[in-house]
């Protein structure tokens, strides 16, 4: 076959992207392709821009060329990310969900679940309806905030096809990998194992009408979250910190991770936790115990929205091992804060469809 450019999209036209299962040229997924001599040099896109996924595809398009051509040519081939607006308009899973945010930070310990609750618990308080994917697989903690821990999701038809249904309690759906597997037993799993399992959670389940589907993310920045967070198109995260700057510096790459070309999802905002201790026996006292103002001074040098400051009192931790998320509790200094951040969360989410 002569080398030019119709032989080469006819070559590439036999590869299959993985997640949106037809071919790279029917999808439009190639550009920039040019041909000189024997030399080729092209960009490609794909749904999941994990690394091993894109090496994947690296791998598919020189295979296919070489075995064509010959293996002289010399092949430049770089594998990007969709952009955000193509994967919206590629969406397909969850069509009745009309808002899916993530929840993330960069370290784990900053209160990402106990955030991640109480904004769902304010947002059901505003009328939304709202859902939880807790995909934090090495500690599921949203059962216990929810107090369905030893609830399992049964089997319903949608459709003539077999789905999860989630487990509700206060009015909110959820679905944790915690229901699948043993409390107290650790869960190892391989990048690709772990991240398939968290897809089914969207793509096997029965999520039914959500104005909010929050997913709670593992800690850290990992090869996993980009898997994850491509399973469907976000419209956004929110990203957890304390004031304490070992925090913030995992929270700035985690901010840095949802910017980069080919993830491109926008953050809502910034929530810092932890912000100040304040003794149930003295309300107007604010101890900074891990710094002052760090997450908000952060977000503010990111230039991206701050939401709000969550202080560290005791009841919060008492509603969340209760199974009853603190923003429940009517009129008191921990549910006007979380009311706050939940107004400003809304107020961002709004901005971004205008």
């Amino acid at each position: 076959m002569k080398l030019n450019r119709a032989s080469v999209l006819e070559v590439l036209g036999n590869i299959i992207e993985p997640d949106l299962k037809k071919d790279i040229v029917s999808l439009n997924l190639v550009e920039e392709l040019i041909i000189e001599d024997a030399k080729i040099n092209l960009s490609v896109f794909v749904s999941n821009p994990a690394l091993h996924a894109r090496k994947r595809m690296q791998e598919a398009v020189e295979f296919n060329l070489k075995r064509v051509f010959g293996t002289e040519i010399q092949i430049s081939c770089t594998v990007k990310g969709l952009p955000a607006e193509s994967k919206k308009a590629r969406r397909k899973i969850l069509p009745e969900v009309k808002h899916i945010i993530a929840i993330a930070s960069g370290k784990g310990g900053v209160g990402k679940s106990t955030v991640t609750s109480n904004i769902a618990g304010g947002l059901l308080k505003q009328g939304y309806k709202v859902g939880i994917v807790d995909a934090d697989i090495h500690g599921p903690s949203i059962p216990t905030m929810f107090d369905v821990v030893k609830e399992r999701p049964q089997m319903t038809e949608v459709n003539g096809e077999n789905k999860i249904e989630p487990i509700e309690n206060h009015g909110v759906k959820v679905l944790s990998i915690g229901f699948f597997t043993d409390q107290d037993n650790a869960v190892v799993w391989r990048g690709p194992m772990a991240a398939k399992a968290m897809t089914q959670l969207f793509t096997d389940a029965n999520w039914g009408v959500l104005d909010y589907l929050l997913i709670d993310l593992p800690p850290g920045t990992g090869d996993i979250h980009l898997s994850l967070v491509q399973t469907v198109p976000l419209d956004g995260v929110v990203i957890v910190s304390t004031p304490q700057e070992v925090a913030l510096a995992d929270a700035r790459r985690g901010i840095n991770m949802f910017k980069m070309e080919g993830i491109k999802v926008p953050i809502i905002g910034v929530v810092e936790n932890m912000a100040w201790f304040t003794p149930e026996e003295l309300p107007e006292n604010k101890y900074y115990i891990f710094g002052r103002d760090g997450a908000k001074n952060l977000a503010e040098g990111m230039n991206v929205p701050f939401l709000g400051q969550v202080p560290l009192i005791q009841s919060v931790r008492e509603a969340g091992d209760a199974g009853r998320p603190a923003v429940f509790q009517e009129n008191t200094l921990i549910s006007k804060h979380f009311d706050e951040i939940v107004l400003n969360f809304v107020e961002q989410v709004e901005l971004l469809e205008n």
